[in-house]
């Protein structure tokens, strides 16, 4: 009853704004303000056990005492905004005031307003109102405020009262900004045009002519230089692989483990977890995330949904989320990509360290506390810390078994070998943990590329940042069906051509970036992955010769070169056996080592993904093919969902 009485007074402030903002204007800064706590124990909203709990926690924890009473469900959010209100001697605003004015919000920038988490709403005489929901916080952006408007008087208004206002006014302007947020120089949007797809397909009739004009020539030349890639590409894996081992004998770990310095407070982190037309999986995604042993009063779940995705929405909207998750629509636009949803969605995020997760993840429930660890203990530079992906399902079938053999391969063998040789590490697209500060530096992800994870870790390289590969395991679902497990390819395939095309507009420039051995490890990745796939059936020729079949080059260049072209081939498939056997080293990926044969098999599928991917760069660049999930993973979840969904 005292909590309703209190908040009900506070609320007819509301009428009265004139008074108080002369008050506002005319109190002096250093007046000393009551405890947000003192004057919630006024209110009645919380008992003194609550209160000094939450203190405590306060202490250990970079956060608001009012996020974390809501967090624990102690109070509600208008009885929060009521005692804010109070303690600053103002008014506050909610969602049924008019409509701010648009221009004053342009005037400080939509994209500033949600950084800062104040919004200039009306001019009254020579005092602009700017409702705030950190007024915590306002001092700090006190000047570069009075430096746009003059004299300013702060009213309070709820975090959600601010965002649905700025989306009530400045809808379009949020969307233009996800989709252009990273620098055009940096960016792949310009590749629409119709100009790429003509030199593209130019560049392919030409080959075509030269190949029946001179077909031995261009049959000699094309095969020279996919065995020169095989060739670069074999010699990385065996130095990462190296590199690997002698981090093992050093430290007894393949990747870097975390170290136990001093203890700091927890800051909030916040998971971006993109959903689209996945509504079988949001039942097991809640539980999963649910399994997280962070903090509940600095996590802040943002699941990321497309506004027309209605089926996902109903989903989520059948279900009772906890209060520290929390939906994010994006709105409907033709351009509908992962890192486009999650540009928007980071406008809205809360933490200092942003993380990405895949709707079927199952991450490890302590995974947050090591990244966080991990980026207290690391250098200035250190940008973003990339998990483990592993799978939960490669027992499914052969397809399944590869692909779990590809990524353990990739993940504990190429991509901590290429870190500690000092070459730029592409990204994978979950289980990454960013510093926000540097990520909103580079503008976020690139919306139109379809391996924004891949871009971004480059751009990260480019601009002398640093990515840290982490020993934690998260888990997913094995795409173990040909034709998804094609298309899946593909749209990497054609972001792998597509990022290399964008950092490749200057090369002078990415050199003196990189430096000359990183420059050359961008190669063998990007370029070196998409000849290998586009050439691969003429390595695979060289099978035909071992096999007594003859090859069309043996009559006019005789046996030693074929040696030399066999013996390459043959130390390729080697080496991709014995990083194989290394990476399946652990006791849960010993049943793999049989299937590794089976990659003969595996890899030609890629081919025809590379071909697909090809196809699609001239005509649909920015087409994101989206990787369906079954709901077979249920199995391995052993929490029933009854609890969480009504």
């Amino acid at each position: 009853m005292g909590q309703s009485v209190a908040f009900d007074q506070c609320r007819s402030l509301q009428g009265h704004a004139a008074p108080l903002l002369e008050l506002v204007v005319r109190r002096k800064r250093d007046t000393p303000r009551k405890p947000l706590g003192q004057i919630l124990l006024e209110m009645g909203c919380v008992t003194n056990d609550d209160l000094l709990r939450a203190l405590e926690t306060q202490s250990r924890q970079v956060g608001f005492l009012g996020d974390i009473l809501i967090a624990r469900d102690l109070i509600s959010e208008d009885h929060l905004l009521a005692a804010l209100a109070r303690q600053y001697n103002t008014s506050f605003f909610t969602r049924a005031q008019p409509l701010p004015d648009p221009r004053l919000i342009d005037r400080l920038g939509v994209h500033r307003c949600l950084q800062l988490q104040c919004l200039p709403w009306y001019r009254a005489g020579d005092v602009t109102v700017i409702a705030c929901a950190r007024p915590a916080q306002f001092d700090q952006c006190r000047s570069e405020l009075e430096a746009r408007f003059g004299h300013i008087a702060m009213v309070t208004i709820s975090e959600g009262d601010l965002h649905e206002t700025v989306l009530k006014t400045r809808r379009n302007r949020l969307k233009l900004w996800a989709e252009t947020c990273v620098a055009e120089a940096e960016s792949c949007r310009k590749m629409h045009t119709r100009w790429f797809g003509n030199v593209l397909c130019l560049g392919l009739v030409t080959l075509a002519v030269l190949a029946c004009l001179a077909p031995l020539t261009t049959l000699l030349v094309l095969t020279l230089v996919a065995t020169f890639f095989l060739l670069i590409n074999a010699l990385l894996k065996i130095a990462a692989a190296i590199a690997v081992h002698t981090h093992r004998t050093a430290r007894g770990m393949p990747i870097a483990p975390v170290t136990q310095l001093v203890r700091q407070r927890k800051p909030v982190v916040s998971i971006l977890v993109p959903l689209h037309n996945e509504p079988l999986v949001v039942p097991r995604l809640i539980n999963r995330l649910s399994r997280l042993t962070w903090p509940r009063e600095v996590l802040d779940i943002l699941l990321v949904v497309e506004e027309h995705d209605h089926p996902t929405r109903d989903a989520l909207a059948a279900c009772k989320l906890p209060r520290w998750m929390r939906v994010i629509p994006v709105p409907d636009a033709p351009l509908k990509t992962k890192p486009r949803a999650l540009n928007y969605a980071m406008l809205f995020a809360r933490g200092s360290i942003i993380g990405v997760y895949d709707a079927e993840d199952a991450p490890e429930p302590g995974q947050i506390h090591k990244v966080v660890r991990c980026f207290q203990n690391g250098p200035p530079n250190l940008a973003c810390v990339q998990g483990v992906l592993d799978f939960y399902n490669p027992r499914k079938n052969w397809l399944s078994r590869c692909f779990a053999i590809e990524y353990a391969t990739w993940f504990r063998i190429i991509l901590p070998g290429m870190q500690r040789l000092g070459l730029a590490v592409p990204l994978g697209g979950t289980t990454l943990f960013f510093r926000r500060d540097i990520l909103e530096a580079l503008g976020g992800w690139d919306a139109h590329n379809v391996t924004e994870d891949a871009d971004l870790g480059i751009r990260l390289a480019r601009h002398g940042y640093y990515t840290q590969l982490l020993d934690t395991v998260t888990l997913e679902e094995a795409n173990c069906r040909p034709i998804p497990w094609v298309k899946q390819r593909s749209r990497w395939l054609k972001g792998y051509a597509v990022t290399w095309l964008v950092h490749m507009r200057a090369p002078r420039q990415l050199w003196d970036q990189l430096g000359a051995w990183r420059f050359f490890g961008v190669q063998v990745l990007f370029l070196g992955t998409l000849v290998q796939f586009m050439l691969a059936p003429l390595l695979w020729s060289f099978w035909l010769m071992m096999l007594g079949l003859g090859h069309p080059l043996h009559a006019q260049f005789g046996s030693g070169v074929m040696i030399a072209f066999v013996t390459v081939f043959l130390l390729a498939e080697a080496v991709t056996i014995s990083v194989g056997l290394m990476a399946l080293r652990s006791r849960a990926h010993h049943h793999l080592r049989v299937w590794l044969p089976a990659l003969h098999g595996y890899f030609p599928l890629a081919v025809l993904a590379v071909y697909k991917a090809l196809y699609e760069l001239i005509t649909a660049p920015f087409y994101w093919d989206k990787t369906a999930h079954s709901d077979q993973s249920a199995a391995c979840d052993k929490i029933r969902v009854a609890s969480t969904c009504r």
